[in-house]
Protein backbone atom coordinates (compact mmCIF):
# COMPACT_ATOMS: atom_id res chain seq x y z
CA UNK A 1 0.00 0.00 0.00
CA UNK A 2 1.60 3.20 -1.50
CA UNK A 3 1.54 6.32 1.37
CA UNK A 4 -1.08 8.33 -0.49
CA UNK A 5 -3.68 4.78 -0.59
CA UNK A 6 -2.39 4.26 2.77
CA UNK A 7 -3.69 8.39 3.95
CA UNK A 8 -7.28 7.06 2.73
CA UNK A 9 -7.70 4.21 5.09
CA UNK A 10 -5.88 5.71 8.05
CA UNK A 11 -8.69 8.47 7.64
CA UNK A 12 -11.35 6.32 6.90
CA UNK A 13 -10.42 4.21 9.81
CA UNK A 14 -10.34 7.34 11.98
CA UNK A 15 -13.27 8.77 11.21
CA UNK A 16 -15.75 5.07 11.53
CA UNK A 17 -13.89 4.85 15.01
CA UNK A 18 -14.67 8.94 15.69
CA UNK A 19 -18.52 8.57 14.41
CA UNK A 20 -20.73 6.58 15.41
CA UNK A 21 -22.99 5.02 12.81
CA UNK A 22 -26.15 5.60 14.17
CA UNK A 23 -25.47 8.83 14.75
CA UNK A 24 -26.32 9.78 10.81
CA UNK A 25 -28.61 11.07 9.12
CA UNK A 26 -30.51 9.17 6.22
CA UNK A 27 -28.71 11.86 3.86
CA UNK A 28 -26.88 11.96 0.83
CA UNK A 29 -23.26 13.11 2.48
CA UNK A 30 -23.61 10.22 4.40
CA UNK A 31 -25.36 8.11 1.86
CA UNK A 32 -22.10 8.61 0.11
CA UNK A 33 -19.67 8.19 2.85
CA UNK A 34 -21.17 4.90 3.23
CA UNK A 35 -21.18 3.71 0.01
CA UNK A 36 -17.31 4.99 -0.71
CA UNK A 37 -16.71 2.41 2.29
CA UNK A 38 -18.27 -0.12 0.56
CA UNK A 39 -15.98 0.41 -2.36
CA UNK A 40 -13.84 0.72 -0.47
CA UNK A 41 -13.78 -2.64 1.57
CA UNK A 42 -14.83 -4.26 -1.97
CA UNK A 43 -11.06 -3.05 -3.86
CA UNK A 44 -9.11 -4.15 -0.56
CA UNK A 45 -10.76 -7.50 0.02
CA UNK A 46 -12.02 -7.15 3.43
CA UNK A 47 -15.35 -6.12 5.42
CA UNK A 48 -12.54 -3.52 7.29
CA UNK A 49 -15.54 -1.01 7.25
CA UNK A 50 -19.08 -3.76 6.87
CA UNK A 51 -19.67 -3.04 10.68
CA UNK A 52 -20.24 0.76 10.11
CA UNK A 53 -22.27 0.71 6.90
CA UNK A 54 -24.51 -2.41 8.85
CA UNK A 55 -24.44 0.25 11.94
CA UNK A 56 -25.87 2.66 9.62
CA UNK A 57 -28.35 0.96 8.22
CA UNK A 58 -29.33 -0.49 11.08
CA UNK A 59 -30.20 2.29 12.62
CA UNK A 60 -33.36 3.33 9.79
CA UNK A 61 -34.50 -0.48 10.19
CA UNK A 62 -35.24 0.29 13.92
CA UNK A 63 -36.74 4.01 12.42
CA UNK A 64 -37.86 3.59 8.75
CA UNK A 65 -37.11 6.43 7.34
CA UNK A 66 -39.33 9.31 4.50
CA UNK A 67 -37.44 8.58 1.18
CA UNK A 68 -38.65 12.43 -0.55
CA UNK A 69 -36.88 13.79 -2.71
CA UNK A 70 -33.18 12.84 -4.78
CA UNK A 71 -30.89 13.28 -2.00
CA UNK A 72 -32.81 10.80 0.40
CA UNK A 73 -33.17 8.57 -2.30
CA UNK A 74 -29.36 8.27 -2.17
CA UNK A 75 -29.09 5.99 0.84
CA UNK A 76 -29.84 3.38 -1.64
CA UNK A 77 -26.65 2.98 -2.34
CA UNK A 78 -25.42 1.43 1.48
CA UNK A 79 -28.87 -0.16 1.80
CA UNK A 80 -28.46 -2.48 -1.26
CA UNK A 81 -24.79 -3.09 -0.43
CA UNK A 82 -25.67 -4.28 2.93
CA UNK A 83 -28.59 -6.32 1.41
CA UNK A 84 -26.29 -7.81 -0.85
CA UNK A 85 -23.79 -8.68 1.80
CA UNK A 86 -25.93 -10.06 4.19
CA UNK A 87 -29.63 -11.21 2.31
CA UNK A 88 -31.39 -9.54 5.46
CA UNK A 89 -34.58 -8.62 4.36
CA UNK A 90 -35.14 -5.80 6.57
CA UNK A 91 -31.71 -3.72 4.25
CA UNK A 92 -33.92 -4.64 0.87
CA UNK A 93 -37.10 -3.13 2.31
CA UNK A 94 -34.91 -0.01 3.41
CA UNK A 95 -33.74 -0.41 -0.73
CA UNK A 96 -37.02 -0.36 -1.84
CA UNK A 97 -38.32 2.74 -0.51
CA UNK A 98 -35.97 4.45 -2.80
CA UNK A 99 -36.93 2.37 -5.89
CA UNK A 100 -40.56 3.26 -5.25
CA UNK A 101 -39.85 6.58 -5.17
CA UNK A 102 -37.36 6.49 -8.09
CA UNK A 103 -39.89 4.75 -10.09
CA UNK A 104 -43.17 6.45 -8.89
CA UNK A 105 -42.08 9.70 -8.33
CA UNK A 106 -44.11 12.94 -10.82
CA UNK A 107 -41.32 13.80 -12.72
CA UNK A 108 -41.12 17.77 -14.26
CA UNK A 109 -38.95 17.61 -16.72
CA UNK A 110 -39.17 15.99 -19.97
CA UNK A 111 -41.14 12.90 -18.03
CA UNK A 112 -37.88 11.84 -16.56
CA UNK A 113 -36.69 14.51 -14.17
CA UNK A 114 -38.06 14.86 -11.16
CA UNK A 115 -38.06 17.59 -8.82
CA UNK A 116 -34.55 17.72 -6.83
CA UNK A 117 -36.53 18.68 -3.70
CA UNK A 118 -39.70 16.12 -4.46
CA UNK A 119 -42.11 16.35 -2.00
CA UNK A 120 -40.44 17.47 1.08
CA UNK A 121 -40.85 20.43 3.10
CA UNK A 122 -38.23 22.33 1.34
CA UNK A 123 -40.10 21.51 -2.19
CA UNK A 124 -42.31 24.42 -0.79
CA UNK A 125 -39.44 26.96 -0.50
CA UNK A 126 -37.78 26.54 -3.53
CA UNK A 127 -39.14 26.88 -6.86
CA UNK A 128 -39.50 24.09 -8.92
CA UNK A 129 -35.95 22.70 -10.88
CA UNK A 130 -33.53 20.08 -11.77
CA UNK A 131 -29.60 20.21 -10.07
CA UNK A 132 -26.77 18.97 -11.24
CA UNK A 133 -26.00 17.50 -7.89
CA UNK A 134 -29.20 14.81 -8.85
CA UNK A 135 -26.89 13.23 -11.66
CA UNK A 136 -25.06 11.36 -8.57
CA UNK A 137 -27.60 11.19 -5.71
CA UNK A 138 -30.49 9.79 -8.12
CA UNK A 139 -29.19 8.12 -11.23
CA UNK A 140 -25.91 6.33 -10.10
CA UNK A 141 -27.81 3.82 -8.02
CA UNK A 142 -30.37 2.86 -10.23
CA UNK A 143 -27.87 2.39 -12.93
CA UNK A 144 -25.91 0.13 -10.14
CA UNK A 145 -29.40 -1.78 -9.09
CA UNK A 146 -30.43 -2.28 -13.11
CA UNK A 147 -27.57 -3.56 -14.46
CA UNK A 148 -26.96 -6.25 -11.29
CA UNK A 149 -30.83 -7.11 -10.64
CA UNK A 150 -31.44 -7.67 -14.77
CA UNK A 151 -33.44 -4.66 -14.18
CA UNK A 152 -33.43 -3.74 -17.70
CA UNK A 153 -36.41 -1.00 -17.70
CA UNK A 154 -34.30 0.81 -14.51
CA UNK A 155 -31.48 0.63 -15.95
CA UNK A 156 -32.49 2.07 -19.32
CA UNK A 157 -34.07 5.26 -17.48
CA UNK A 158 -30.38 5.58 -15.73
CA UNK A 159 -29.14 5.46 -19.02
CA UNK A 160 -30.81 8.56 -20.90
CA UNK A 161 -30.77 10.61 -17.61
CA UNK A 162 -27.30 12.11 -18.40
CA UNK A 163 -28.50 13.10 -22.05
CA UNK A 164 -31.91 14.73 -19.83
CA UNK A 165 -29.70 16.60 -17.64
CA UNK A 166 -26.97 18.04 -20.14
CA UNK A 167 -30.04 19.18 -22.27
CA UNK A 168 -31.34 22.00 -19.37
CA UNK A 169 -27.96 22.32 -17.33
CA UNK A 170 -24.81 22.46 -19.72
CA UNK A 171 -23.52 25.18 -20.88
CA UNK A 172 -22.74 24.56 -25.20
CA UNK A 173 -19.62 26.73 -25.48
CA UNK A 174 -18.03 25.56 -22.19
CA UNK A 175 -19.32 22.27 -21.91
CA UNK A 176 -19.83 23.12 -17.75
CA UNK A 177 -22.79 22.41 -15.70
CA UNK A 178 -24.89 24.66 -14.31
CA UNK A 179 -25.77 24.14 -10.72
CA UNK A 180 -29.61 23.88 -11.03
CA UNK A 181 -32.72 24.37 -13.80
CA UNK A 182 -35.44 26.06 -13.08
CA UNK A 183 -38.30 24.54 -14.78
CA UNK A 184 -40.96 27.51 -14.46
CA UNK A 185 -38.17 29.69 -16.33
CA UNK A 186 -37.27 27.06 -18.26
CA UNK A 187 -33.75 28.14 -17.73
CA UNK A 188 -30.73 27.87 -15.97
CA UNK A 189 -29.68 28.73 -12.71
CA UNK A 190 -27.36 31.12 -11.83
CA UNK A 191 -28.57 33.28 -14.74
CA UNK A 192 -24.33 34.16 -15.38
CA UNK A 193 -22.16 31.80 -16.55
CA UNK A 194 -20.75 30.96 -12.84
CA UNK A 195 -19.99 27.12 -12.66
CA UNK A 196 -20.12 25.50 -9.16
CA UNK A 197 -17.01 23.49 -9.17
CA UNK A 198 -18.37 20.16 -6.93
CA UNK A 199 -21.38 20.20 -8.82
CA UNK A 200 -18.72 19.72 -11.96
CA UNK A 201 -16.94 17.23 -10.13
CA UNK A 202 -20.39 15.08 -9.50
CA UNK A 203 -20.88 14.91 -12.81
CA UNK A 204 -17.40 13.83 -13.70
CA UNK A 205 -17.42 11.40 -10.80
CA UNK A 206 -20.99 9.76 -12.15
CA UNK A 207 -20.81 9.40 -15.54
CA UNK A 208 -18.13 7.08 -15.81
CA UNK A 209 -19.87 4.93 -12.93
CA UNK A 210 -22.95 5.23 -14.97
CA UNK A 211 -21.05 4.22 -18.16
CA UNK A 212 -19.51 0.90 -16.89
CA UNK A 213 -23.27 0.03 -15.33
CA UNK A 214 -24.78 0.49 -18.52
CA UNK A 215 -22.06 -0.94 -20.88
CA UNK A 216 -21.04 0.05 -24.47
CA UNK A 217 -23.71 -1.76 -26.18
CA UNK A 218 -26.23 0.82 -24.70
CA UNK A 219 -27.34 3.18 -27.11
CA UNK A 220 -26.85 5.83 -24.89
CA UNK A 221 -23.16 5.17 -24.56
CA UNK A 222 -21.56 7.33 -26.85
CA UNK A 223 -24.10 10.58 -26.48
CA UNK A 224 -22.94 9.91 -22.39
CA UNK A 225 -18.87 9.37 -23.29
CA UNK A 226 -19.27 12.50 -25.40
CA UNK A 227 -20.89 14.72 -23.02
CA UNK A 228 -18.51 13.13 -19.69
CA UNK A 229 -15.46 14.46 -22.65
CA UNK A 230 -16.89 17.42 -23.21
CA UNK A 231 -17.44 18.14 -19.71
CA UNK A 232 -13.54 17.18 -18.44
CA UNK A 233 -12.56 19.36 -21.36
CA UNK A 234 -14.25 22.30 -19.79
CA UNK A 235 -13.18 21.61 -16.36
CA UNK A 236 -9.65 21.25 -17.36
CA UNK A 237 -9.30 24.82 -18.65
CA UNK A 238 -9.74 26.12 -15.21
CA UNK A 239 -7.15 23.68 -13.08
CA UNK A 240 -5.17 25.54 -10.79
CA UNK A 241 -1.05 25.96 -11.01
CA UNK A 242 -0.94 23.59 -7.58
CA UNK A 243 -3.49 21.25 -9.88
CA UNK A 244 -6.31 22.10 -7.60
CA UNK A 245 -9.69 23.27 -8.38
CA UNK A 246 -11.93 26.54 -7.27
CA UNK A 247 -14.89 26.55 -5.86
CA UNK A 248 -16.13 28.48 -8.51
CA UNK A 249 -14.51 26.51 -11.45
CA UNK A 250 -14.38 29.56 -13.81
CA UNK A 251 -13.12 32.10 -10.94
CA UNK A 252 -9.93 30.52 -10.23
CA UNK A 253 -8.42 33.92 -8.84
CA UNK A 254 -11.54 35.23 -7.31
CA UNK A 255 -12.49 32.32 -5.44
CA UNK A 256 -10.89 29.69 -2.89
CA UNK A 257 -9.24 26.34 -3.56
CA UNK A 258 -11.66 23.60 -3.20
CA UNK A 259 -10.68 19.77 -2.40
CA UNK A 260 -13.80 17.82 -2.47
CA UNK A 261 -14.51 19.00 -6.24
CA UNK A 262 -10.48 18.58 -6.96
CA UNK A 263 -10.99 14.75 -5.74
CA UNK A 264 -13.88 14.44 -7.22
CA UNK A 265 -12.32 15.69 -10.75
CA UNK A 266 -9.41 13.11 -10.08
CA UNK A 267 -11.22 10.56 -10.05
CA UNK A 268 -13.26 11.20 -13.07
CA UNK A 269 -10.14 11.15 -15.44
CA UNK A 270 -8.42 8.53 -13.69
CA UNK A 271 -12.08 6.36 -14.27
CA UNK A 272 -11.81 8.11 -18.30
CA UNK A 273 -8.61 6.37 -18.50
CA UNK A 274 -9.42 3.62 -17.20
CA UNK A 275 -12.30 2.90 -19.40
CA UNK A 276 -10.74 4.23 -22.74
CA UNK A 277 -12.93 7.26 -22.51
CA UNK A 278 -9.65 9.61 -22.17
CA UNK A 279 -6.22 9.26 -23.23
CA UNK A 280 -3.80 7.60 -20.92
CA UNK A 281 -0.99 9.59 -21.75
CA UNK A 282 -3.13 12.92 -22.40
CA UNK A 283 -4.80 13.54 -19.56
CA UNK A 284 -3.23 11.25 -16.77
CA UNK A 285 -0.53 14.15 -15.90
CA UNK A 286 -3.49 16.64 -15.32
CA UNK A 287 -5.08 13.44 -12.99
CA UNK A 288 -1.86 12.82 -11.15
CA UNK A 289 -1.86 16.55 -10.36
CA UNK A 290 -5.51 16.73 -9.22
CA UNK A 291 -5.16 14.01 -6.49
CA UNK A 292 -1.72 15.31 -5.45
CA UNK A 293 -3.67 18.38 -4.42
CA UNK A 294 -5.97 16.67 -2.34
CA UNK A 295 -3.32 13.92 -0.75
CA UNK A 296 -0.75 16.13 -0.21
CA UNK A 297 -2.98 18.06 2.17
CA UNK A 298 -4.63 15.71 4.58
CA UNK A 299 -2.77 15.96 7.85
CA UNK A 300 -2.61 14.09 10.61
CA UNK A 301 -2.91 16.16 14.22
CA UNK A 302 -3.62 15.16 17.63
CA UNK A 303 -4.13 11.11 16.95
CA UNK A 304 -6.73 12.31 14.18
CA UNK A 305 -6.94 12.53 10.09
CA UNK A 306 -8.15 15.29 8.50
CA UNK A 307 -9.03 16.37 4.74
CA UNK A 308 -9.47 20.08 4.85
CA UNK A 309 -10.47 22.51 2.73
CA UNK A 310 -13.92 20.98 2.03
CA UNK A 311 -17.27 23.51 1.04
CA UNK A 312 -20.00 23.16 3.09
CA UNK A 313 -23.02 21.79 1.50
CA UNK A 314 -23.92 24.52 -1.32
CA UNK A 315 -27.51 25.88 -2.49
CA UNK A 316 -28.20 27.76 -5.68
CA UNK A 317 -29.19 30.31 -3.45
CA UNK A 318 -32.08 32.56 -5.13
CA UNK A 319 -29.71 35.85 -4.57
CA UNK A 320 -26.25 36.76 -5.63
CA UNK A 321 -25.13 33.49 -5.71
CA UNK A 322 -21.42 34.19 -6.63
CA UNK A 323 -21.29 35.47 -3.50
CA UNK A 324 -22.46 32.42 -1.53
CA UNK A 325 -20.58 30.78 -3.66
CA UNK A 326 -17.48 32.22 -2.78
CA UNK A 327 -17.88 33.08 1.01
CA UNK A 328 -19.27 29.36 1.93
CA UNK A 329 -16.93 28.49 4.98
CA UNK A 330 -14.66 25.39 4.35
CA UNK A 331 -14.14 22.64 7.29
CA UNK A 332 -12.51 19.66 7.54
CA UNK A 333 -13.90 15.73 7.28
CA UNK A 334 -17.15 16.65 5.63
CA UNK A 335 -18.59 13.31 4.57
CA UNK A 336 -19.17 13.69 1.47
CA UNK A 337 -15.39 15.48 0.53
CA UNK A 338 -14.23 12.18 2.18
CA UNK A 339 -16.05 10.13 0.02
CA UNK A 340 -15.27 12.09 -2.98
CA UNK A 341 -11.61 11.33 -1.92
CA UNK A 342 -12.07 7.63 -1.25
CA UNK A 343 -13.77 7.46 -5.07
CA UNK A 344 -10.41 8.97 -6.38
CA UNK A 345 -8.05 6.98 -4.52
CA UNK A 346 -9.80 3.37 -5.62
CA UNK A 347 -9.72 5.04 -9.16
CA UNK A 348 -6.59 6.03 -9.68
CA UNK A 349 -5.34 2.29 -8.31
CA UNK A 350 -7.52 0.73 -11.00
CA UNK A 351 -6.24 3.24 -13.71
CA UNK A 352 -2.65 2.47 -12.55
CA UNK A 353 -3.27 -1.18 -12.66
CA UNK A 354 -4.93 -0.85 -16.21
CA UNK A 355 -1.63 0.86 -17.62
CA UNK A 356 0.63 -1.39 -16.46
CA UNK A 357 -1.47 -4.41 -17.78
CA UNK A 358 -2.07 -2.14 -21.17
CA UNK A 359 1.37 -2.00 -21.95
CA UNK A 360 2.67 -5.71 -21.06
Amino acid sequence: MDKDFKKVTDLCDYLTQAWRPESLRWGWGEALFCYALAELDDFIKEDRYFPFIKGYCDKFVRSEPVVDASDTAAPALATYYAYKKTGNESYKKLTDLSLEYIRTVPKILNDEIPNHFGFSKDAKDYPPSVWVDSLMMFSVFPARYGKEQGDLALLDYAARLPKTFADCLMDEESGLFYHSYRVNEQRHYPYRKIFWGRGNGWVATALPMILERIGKENPHYDEIAEIFRKNIDGILRYQRADGSFSTVLNKPKRTYRELSATALVACGLFAGIRLGLLSDEEYRPQAEKAYRAVSDRVYYKDGGVFMPEISRPTVPMAHIPYLWYKFLPRGNNWNYGVAAFVFAAIEKEKADEFSITSKK
